[in-house]
């Protein structure tokens, strides 16, 4: 969820991630990883901007990473390919603050062969830059901050100050994920208004994907009920009425167990056999 609200807001506002990264406004446009011949082709987390002279390669990352600098040298190889004649600017930005030595990595180097790039560890970075970008706003609390909180009500206020009511809905929507990272959910949804959120681009697309995981649950948990339900009859038939503690065991089971069990109670004549089973397979 948060690659690809970071990778909407730098797709969406690339000429104030533009200005921030490369120190002005080039109008960029996106550059498909197939292009590159990218296998696998992270296209969750991975940004590509390209100008006529440019390419700004963008990670955003909340946990460090130790294979980050072989997949940055890895990635302006395959721009070198592609794109010869063109600069390429790559730069690796940590949302969330840590103390590991991976988020101060800004090479790959092997004998023969070294290769740098830049990281920025957004919680150092000076809050003010931000507030004056409209694709930035939704960042702004997970910089060099003392109040957070206050931020937050920073940054609404300019939300509510943008004329287009599509982009201030997407930025709006995009900082409240951005800020669940750090603030608690419901602080969040009394400082941004949650009507102007839900009309946004990444709020359906998070919603839906949301929906997704639920029906995918959904459908297991059901799966799961089934197979207890048919297990709890089959052993009613063999040995007679299954105790309350007994049950919720059975309840416990996963649903590779529970296949298990079905296996096992076709030679089960009396209760001792179920509990003897369910002891053997250390269930609780």
């Amino acid at each position: 969820m948060f690659d690809s609200t970071c990778k909407f807001l730098a797709e969406s506002f690339s000429s104030d991630f533009a200005s921030w990264l490369l120190g002005e406004p080039i109008p960029l446009a996106q550059l498909s990883p197939s292009e590159l011949s990218l296998e696998p082709i992270r296209a969750d987390a991975l940004i590509l901007l390209t100008s006529d002279e440019y390419i700004l390669h963008v990670e955003f990352q909340t946990e460090p990473d130790p294979n980050m600098p072989y997949r940055m040298a890895d990635y302006r190889l395959r721009v070198y390919r592609r794109f010869p004649q063109k600069q390429m600017k790559q730069v690796v930005i940590y949302l969330t603050p840590s103390n590991s030595e991976y988020v101060f990595q800004t090479a790959f180097e092997i004998p023969g062969t070294r290769h740098e790039f830049e990281v920025i560890r957004l919680w150092e970075q000076p809050t003010q830059l931000f507030l004056e970008s409209t694709g930035l706003l939704p960042l702004a609390v997970l910089t060099n901050t003392p109040d957070q909180a206050q931020t937050l009500r920073q940054v609404a206020e300019r939300i509510d100050a943008v004329p287009e009511i599509r982009i201030q809905s997407n930025v709006a929507a995009s900082t409240g994920i951005l800020a669940g990272l750090t603030l608690e959910r419901d602080f969040i949804n009394q400082v941004l208004r949650k009507e102007i959120m839900q009309q946004s681009v990444i709020y359906q697309e998070w919603k839906e994907e949301f929906l997704q995981e639920g029906r995918q649950e959904g459908e297991q948990t059901g799966i799961l009920k089934g197979e207890q339900s048919l297990i709890l009859r089959q052993l009613t038939r063999r040995i007679g009425d299954v105790s309350p503690e007994v049950r919720a065991q059975i309840q416990s089971l996963s649903l590779d167990q529970l296949e298990a069990l079905g296996e096992a109670l076709l030679d089960f004549t009396e209760p001792t056999d179920l509990v003897n089973w369910l002891q053997e397979n250390q269930a609780s």
